[in-house]
């Protein structure tokens, strides 16, 4: 039986000058969760900042989200939040600074919940909204959780990653305008472009897939296909920023709703392991994942169908060679050096990877041998 979907909360914008609607938002007092500095240099922070000032909104700023944020990122933010009591959080930065500022909008809205278990164990859900709206203004073309119900936070103690996804935490209001974009530098333009295609091959294949999801996934596949090598040459393009925000965000709409496949499962596992930025992980995975589901008749046919209608024949050639293009290596053996530690840990990888939310919905489902040999194949380059 389908899922109800969910395309975007109440406010979903895009195109150049989007951010302009800003002003149009009636909210008193206002939280803008950052990452590093690249918001405050480009002069982004000021500008969004005053257009929320320009209404009579008081604005407060909480920043230092680190990538893969910690549950201690999110427990100091929240704890911002309950002095500030904002009605509006706005998230303006990349993929780890909206899943940071959506996780600290639960704790704000829940502070009797205190460890990041009371989350990822809580039924139901933690109902949100009841202080604050949810507000995500993305600054790179990748991960799209402005459109999504998931999360992903990194357990302070030990590193490793956990998906969160309810559909109460999908942002009321998106906006994305390309020209926050601009910033992005060529290797975090490659690495979250990889992620959000993807983001959409996945969804095309998953066991979910429906009509709605195939028309958003594949339009977003075949043109970041086209324009991320354009992307990652000329950064400055405000036109091939947009096509890729809008590509990335049709491909988030997708995924949110019919999930995602083993790409995803094995990326998650190996930056919780060994630190691999989460879109290269992906980057990097993919043209393995996508041999090994072609043993499954209809992904081969959907792989094959893609391919064609980019241009070539062999999807996984051609994500080889897009990779090739952004300089992405080609096997973890490059990244990461710690060869026996890396042999030592597959049996638990596997087991991490098997468990894994997105597994449940890849069109071949992989036995832990099965994990282990994609694990070393992607770590040798075979």
């Amino acid at each position: 039986m389908m899922r109800p979907m969910k395309l975007a909360g109440s406010q979903l914008l895009f195109g150049k000058g989007c951010l302009e609607h800003i002003k149009s938002l009636n909210y008193k007092r206002v939280v803008i969760v950052l990452g590093g500095s690249s918001m405050e240099k480009s002069g982004m922070l000021d500008k969004v900042r005053d257009m929320f000032k320009s209404s009579d909104a008081e604005v407060a700023v909480i920043e230092g989200v680190e990538p893969d944020p910690s549950f201690a990122t999110v427990k100091r933010g929240a704890e911002e939040m309950l002095a500030f009591q904002p009605d509006l959080i706005v998230a303006l930065g990349g993929g780890s600074v909206m899943d940071a500022g959506k996780t600290m909008w639960i704790y704000y809205e829940h502070p009797e919940l205190e460890t990041l278990e009371d989350v990822l164990q809580a039924v139901p859900f933690p109902k949100l909204r009841e202080k604050a709206h949810f507000c995500c203004i993305p600054s790179t073309a990748g991960t799209a959780s402005e459109v999504s119900r998931s999360v992903v936070i990194s357990d302070t103690e030990t590193g490793m990653k956990h998906g969160i996804g309810n559909m109460e935490m999908m942002p009321d209001i998106a906006i994305c305008d390309p020209e926050v974009t601009l910033s992005m530098p060529a290797r975090i333009t490659a690495e979250t472009g990889m992620d959000a295609l993807t983001h959409a091959i996945e969804a095309l294949v998953s066991t979910r897939a429906n009509y709605i999801g195939d028309t958003l996934a594949l339009q977003a596949a075949l043109d970041i296909i086209e324009y991320l090598p354009q992307a990652y040459e000329n950064g400055g393009d405000l036109e091939i920023r947009e096509k890729m925000l809008n590509a990335s965000m049709a491909a988030g709409l997708a995924f949110t709703n019919v999930s995602l496949g083993i790409v995803h499962s094995m990326a998650h596992t190996l930056g919780g392991y060994f630190h691999v930025p989460h879109g290269l992980g992906d980057a990097m995975l993919l043209p393995y994942i996508i041999e090994f589901n072609s043993q499954d008749e209809r992904a081969a046919e959907i792989y094959r169908s893609l391919a064609k209608k980019a241009g070539g024949e062999d999807l996984a050639a051609m994500i080889r060679e897009l990779n090739e293009k952004l300089h992405i290596p080609a096997s973890f053996q490059e990244i990461i050096k710690e060869e026996e530690k890396y042999n030592e840990l597959l049996e638990e990888m596997a087991k991490a990877a098997k468990a894994d939310g997105c597994t449940k919905t890849n069109p071949v489902i992989p036995e832990l041998d099965q994990f282990k040999a994609l694990f070393q194949k992607a770590y040798k380059g075979e």
